[in-house]
């Protein structure tokens, strides 16, 4: 079932609010577990919705550029 204009631009305004917070929480000095976290879910949710494949027109850089950004404060995974 295709998604319409009106909730596809739902969804991007709803990626829209994880870049606000993901770059609100990139710009402090320092991050407790929980804003670590909360970075992670976000761009874990950005992630996904650049995947989408129902995207006309919208610009999908800023989703990108916040990905970037929280992958770059969250802790690598040592195996």
């Amino acid at each position: 079932m295709a998604l319409t204009t009106q909730e596809i631009a739902q969804n991007y305004s709803a990626a829209g609010d994880s870049v606000t917070v993901i770059n609100e929480l990139v710009a402090l000095s320092a991050r407790d577990a929980d804003q670590v976290d909360t970075v992670r879910r976000n761009v874990e949710h950005l992630q996904l919705m650049v995947a989408k494949t129902y995207w006309t027109t919208e610009d999908l850089a800023p989703f990108n550029t916040a990905i970037t950004a929280g992958n770059a404060v969250l802790p690598t995974e040592e195996s």
